[in-house]
């Protein structure tokens, strides 16, 4: 079976798509080893990777429909067998940034569904690709791929709602 759409009635507009994409693109990106040479040959076991992930969105024009969506990632790797003092921390074998964006329109959303797409679902379609160049550029650095697992965009979302309707602590 077969499902078929109705073609538009001649004369009347046709409604554009609620979400487009219009572009994607790497906006930074940088890569650190700061023990290089020497952290290649001293390294001995796969290392710790710390990642912070961040999504802020922002409308290009005043009054437009258009809206840049920035997926930053920071990827921070230690050295698990590095000697660590306790005040001292453990050796960085390298550190990714990446600030990885995409433009989108919207059009025909209720005002109440504007921040959920641009915080949830934009990242969502961004979030493959950012994962593959950080995946790349760990790996053409000469370390083991940092593959990073799926993110729940709409936790994400929710946990900074919540910490945002948080008031602050008073100060004694």
């Amino acid at each position: 079976m077969s499902a078929t759409t109705p073609a538009p009635q001649p004369g009347t507009p046709a409604q554009p798509p609620p979400l487009v994409v219009n572009i994607q693109y790497v906006k930074d990106l940088s890569f650190e080893v700061p023990g290089a040479p020497g952290v290649y040959s001293t390294l001995r076991a796969q290392p710790n990777v710390a990642i912070n992930l961040d999504v802020q969105a922002r409308r290009i024009a005043e009054g437009g429909n258009a809206y840049e969506v920035t997926l930053m990632i920071r990827a921070e790797a230690t050295d698990p067998n590095a000697q660590s003092t306790g005040q001292a921390p453990a050796a960085v074998i390298f550190i990714a940034e990446l600030t990885y964006a995409g433009v989108f329109t919207l059009s025909g959303l209720p005002a109440n569904a504007v921040e959920p797409v641009l915080l949830v679902e934009c990242p969502r379609v961004l979030f493959p690709f950012a994962r593959n160049i950080l995946a790349d550029v760990t790996r053409d650095g000469g370390f083991p791929p940092v593959l990073l697992q799926p993110i729940d965009f709409v936790q994400l979302w929710q946990s900074r709602r919540a910490q945002q309707a948080t008031p602050a602590a008073p100060v004694a």
